[in-house]
């Protein structure tokens, strides 16, 4: 435990984990620090081409295999069954609605791109390679969570709605699109598209990462100041033991493939990640009666930043000690 615990603290102290800080504490401190939102749209834009393109290269020297296909069907089934782990420990640990639960349970059955994005640059900045199309598995899970989560409310014979084109709208999500995009770009290029552009895509890759997790320490510390007395205290809760539950269910299964270390950490990660893009846009068509203000701070305010600071090198330790890598 100790070796865990000294290996947690050891990934605090970094400048990607220090600059979502310093965006947490000056919004809460109120101060007026702010990303011009076209800024922070263009970073976003950069950091998926830049995941996207580095993961299909990787798979390009690595080739189609069985491990792959079976990291995507494990992502795809994960992503639908995780919303209904969530649901039932919401309703048990909570008072929220029908509704409520589900909207949040979908946010923690899809998964966190940024989240995603920081992980892998903690492999990479302990030398640590992990599989390469473990961006393509993320891809697949964005979505199903969203479908499982209107099953939940009809189920409970609430008032799901599966409007004609959310479908099409999720498949065509802009995140997906450009992620899914690079990757086949990356793939059929290979090691000579990565040479040719990689001065625009590696280098400045940390860089452009920290501000934009100081943007979303601005966003994450804003949206718990404005949050006081709408979420509960077994809310708040269950946002830190689901991302944890769900890391384990993510530890065996990686293990189960046989991924290797860093591809675990990989897939505990996008296990214990919860969306705060894809799925409120979803929510807002699909669910309209859930109340944003609980989905969007237990997401964003509460696993985000528990995630980024403790729950990585957590994960990172644990598969390491699991496995003995």
């Amino acid at each position: 435990m100790s070796e865990i615990l000294s290996l947690a603290g050891a990934n605090l102290i970094s400048p990607i984990i220090l600059s979502f800080a310093l965006g947490l504490i000056a919004a809460l401190a109120r101060s007026d620090l702010t990303i011009p939102e076209a800024v922070a749209k263009g970073m976003s834009i950069y950091l998926l081409f830049a995941i996207g393109f580095k993961g299909g290269v990787a798979v390009s020297a690595h080739g189609i295999d069985q491990t792959l296909v079976l990291s995507l069907v494990a992502g795809l089934i994960l992503s639908f069954t995780l919303p209904v782990l969530a649901f039932g420990l919401l309703r048990a640990m909570t008072g929220l609605s029908t509704i409520d639960a589900a909207a949040v349970a979908a946010h923690y059955g899809s998964v966190s791109i940024v989240t995603f994005v920081a992980a892998t640059s903690v492999l990479n900045g302990r030398m640590i390679s992990s599989e390469g199309y473990m961006v393509a598995v993320a891809a697949v899970m964005e979505a199903p969570a969203i479908l499982s989560a209107l099953w939940l409310v009809a189920r409970s014979g609430g008032g799901a709605r599966m409007e004609p084109g959310l479908i099409r709208e999720l498949l065509l999500n802009g995140s997906i699109v450009l992620l899914v995009g690079a990757f086949f770009i990356g793939a059929i290029t290979g090691e000579q598209g990565l040479a040719d552009i990689s001065a625009f895509i590696v280098a400045p890759f940390k860089g452009v990462l920290c501000l934009f997790l100081l943007d979303m320490g601005l966003i994450a510390g804003r949206g718990l100041r404005q949050s006081k007395g709408v979420v509960s205290l077994g809310a708040v809760g269950f946002a830190i033991a689901m991302p944890l539950a769900s890391a384990m269910i993510g530890l065996g299964v990686g293990m189960l493939i046989g991924l290797s270390v860093g591809g675990i950490v990989l897939m505990m990660v996008l296990c214990a990640s919860a969306s705060y893009i894809a799925v409120p846009a979803a929510m807002r068509v699909a669910l309209p009666e859930a109340n944003p203000a609980v989905y969007l701070t237990l997401s964003l305010g509460v696993t985000f930043p528990f995630n980024l600071t403790l729950g990585i090198p957590l994960y990172l330790a644990i598969a390491q000690t699991v496995t003995g890598g």
